[in-house]
């Protein structure tokens, strides 16, 4: 992760950021080296390849996100982040119950989390609008979750958007709204991302 920073230019996990400060430039032998002027199609490729990093997804599930964005109305960059957003996994992410989008995609495939009650196994899932997300009791006993609840990852993420209501003691958030690109904890330049899609 800490290489896959690096090539990104942008810290990905806490972890890969205390390397990113001490070798904030590429890896490889030609790390150091100044680098020739990226062309047009590299710059926007690099900035789809943040993108698709820092939600941890595959190429095939971020091409089908931004064919449903284009549909939609709107600003199709915008429209896509506010998609990303509603995956369960982020939203986990977004609560505090997790400290990277690695491990909160871990606790949702193994079975630690639930929507409405109900436990939900996919990353994937798209969250709606007033559905609440919660550990599931059992697990919220575990080592891991009390650190969460104890607020053991407010150091290395980002406030809560207002987008969510979290009861971190609780291990318990709900989704308000639909996220608003602005208020969406991403570094992107989403227009980049959409002129490399629709080339």
């Amino acid at each position: 992760m800490a290489r896959l920073s690096r090539a990104l230019g942008m810290p990905l996990t806490p972890k890969a950021e205390k390397y990113f400060e001490r070798r904030p430039y590429p890896p490889g032998e030609h790390g150091r080296a100044r680098r020739r002027n990226d062309s047009d199609y590299s710059v926007r490729l690099k900035e789809k390849q943040r993108l698709r990093a820092q939600y941890g997804i595959r190429e095939a599930q971020m091409l089908k996100t931004y064919k449903e964005a284009k549909r939609l109305e709107g600003l199709t960059g915008e429209n896509l982040v506010e998609l990303l957003e509603m995956r369960l996994d982020a939203l986990v992410l977004r609560s505090g119950f997790a400290r990277t989008i690695a491990q909160a995609r871990q606790f949702v495939v193994h079975r630690h989390i639930t929507v409405d009650g109900q436990r939900v196994d996919r990353p994937s899932f798209r969250v709606k609008e007033g559905q609440t997300i919660q550990v599931h009791p059992k697990s919220a006993e575990t080592e891991p979750f009390q650190i969460a609840a104890a607020g053991g990852h407010k150091d290395v993420l980002p406030a809560v958007p207002g987008y969510l209501n979290v009861n971190l003691e609780g291990l318990q958030s709900t989704l308000l709204r639909r996220p608003k690109r602005s208020e969406v904890p991403v570094t992107c330049d989403v227009q980049l991302v959409v002129e490399h899609y629709s080339r």
